[in-house]
């Protein structure tokens, strides 16, 4: 963040400067020239005051008779040196350094001084000078005319004031950038110090706390950030807590159908009991060990599938059926009087949680419901006229129902009912219908004051038909 700001900041700036400092060069040789071009003047005037006019009236003839040493008052510091040119009426050297090229330019129509002047730069003997030419008139006894008189003088002392002027303001933004970045680098820091506290109280935390960050007293920049944090954290805690969970109860329900199978294959060795009874039961207690293996890694399966995010689009009755048909040679070996009733009932779901849902739901109708009775299954769409939207999944057994002590813990993991079981049946109903945002009620049925049986009710929010994957 640090350099980030600092490159965004001083690169504009030193650039800014960068353009300012040429311009800045260009002001100074020009208000340098302003000044120095009046030396150039009072030059031209000097050599000016001191012609004069020989010969006839028919054949004038201009006379200079300024000796070089005049101009040297005019030199600067000995740092640079002027050269001069007189021209006459017709144009004929008079005087000065003949080699110094003629002017062939025009007088600027408004000049900056009350005198026939223009100011040129040129180059004399390979240096560069600036150049100042006067139009003098010139009276005697022998006639009149105009005489040009030409001053020019090299650049170093223009030059060298121009680079003091420059060096000495590149000085001056040279500290206003270091000004610039001390005071970026040191609010950078300044304003950083809430995240550094927040990333070493971070750090300093075990890897196992997932306690939330207290958000009073942090910069209001930062509470989005702390508040994802403890979302995040809260999301880990319940994955944690789930995990030790499932460890705790894995540990301890498997402990005994092992125990006992330990027990009998020790009987078996021993000879307690033949060896087909002996085999027997040890086939017994290897299913109802695999049968609770699968349902507990069908409950962490549940918790996994919640963390995938929207689940795709499907019919819940198509699964229902699917279901249905599988177990259809127990509904059968049962004698149920078996109905099913379903309509389109697209919710958002996967595939596996929909099947699991009603395969556990119908196990547990076809476990309870006595030989012979009836077994209803029913899949519809629940219309605005019911006060509520979705789609229900209502399966009806003629079993004894739920006795009250039992109702307030039935669903919780491990929590069997009358007739045996794991008690895990209930609780992957259970966390499949919460991951998926609905509700499942068991209810007793009665007609007259008579149980009739037991209703479980599954209902589900509605998939939209525009939204999310097919």
């Amino acid at each position: 963040m640090r350099s980030r700001l600092l490159l965004g900041i001083l690169v504009p700036v030193g650039l800014l400067i960068g353009a300012n400092a040429h311009r800045l060069y260009q002001d100074a040789l020009k208000a340098i020239d302003t000044a120095y071009d009046r030396t150039l003047l009072a030059s031209a005037k000097t050599i000016g005051e001191q012609l004069d006019v020989h010969g006839t009236r028919d054949a004038p003839q201009l006379v200079s008779e300024v000796p070089y040493a005049a101009l040297e008052a005019f030199e600067a510091d000995n740092r640079s040196r002027m050269f001069y040119r007189v021209t006459g009426f017709r144009g004929e050297w008079v005087s000065g350094f003949d080699d110094l090229p003629e002017w062939r330019g025009r007088l600027p129509d408004r000049g900056a001084y009350a005198a026939l002047v223009d100011f040129y730069d040129d180059v004399y003997q390979g240096e560069p000078v600036r150049v100042a030419v006067l139009k003098q008139p010139v009276s005697g006894s022998a006639g009149l005319g105009v005489a040009t008189i030409q001053v020019a003088e090299t650049l170093e002392i223009r030059r060298t004031l121009a680079r003091q002027v420059l060096v000495s303001t590149l000085w001056r933004q040279a500290a206003l950038l270091a000004v610039i970045a001390i005071v970026v680098w040191g609010v950078v820091l300044l304003a950083t110090r809430p995240v550094r506290e927040l990333s070493r109280t971070i750090a300093a935390r075990a890897d196992d706390d997932v306690s939330p960050i207290p958000i009073p007293g942090v910069p209001a920049e930062l509470a989005p950030l702390v508040a994802a944090i403890n979302e995040a954290w809260a999301r880990q805690a319940g994955l944690l807590a789930h995990q030790k969970r499932f460890v705790r109860d894995t540990s301890h329900q498997l402990r005994t159908p092992l125990a006992v199978l330990k027990a009998q294959v020790q009987s078996a060795r021993r000879g307690d009991l033949p060896a087909a009874q002996a085999i027997e039961e040890i086939g017994v207690t290897v299913d109802g060990a695999t049968a609770l293996a699968n349902q507990m890694l069908a409950l962490a399966k549940v918790e996994q599938l919640r963390q995938q995010g929207d689940p795709p689009r499907l019919d819940l009755a198509e699964s229902v059926r699917e279901v249905a048909l599988d177990l259809a040679p127990l509904i059968a070996d049962a004698e149920l009087d078996f109905e099913l009733s379903t309509e389109p009932s697209p919710v958002r779901g996967h595939a596996w949680a929909l099947r699991e849902l009603a395969r556990n739901l119908l196990h547990n109708a076809l476990r309870h419901s006595p030989r012979g009775s009836r077994l209803t299954v029913r899949v519809r769409g629940l219309g605005p006229e019911e006060r509520r939207a979705g789609v229900e999944l209502r399966i009806s057994d003629g079993g004894p129902g739920i006795p009250a002590a039992l109702r307030a813990r039935l669903g919780q993991p491990f929590a069997a009912g009358p007739n045996g079981g794991s008690g895990l049946g209930l609780a992957i109903c259970r966390e499949i219908v919460d991951s998926l945002g609905g509700t499942l009620t068991l209810d007793n049925r009665e007609r007259d004051g008579v149980l009739q049986g037991l209703d479980a009710i599954v209902r589900l929010p509605a998939a939209s038909t525009d939204t999310g994957p097919a």
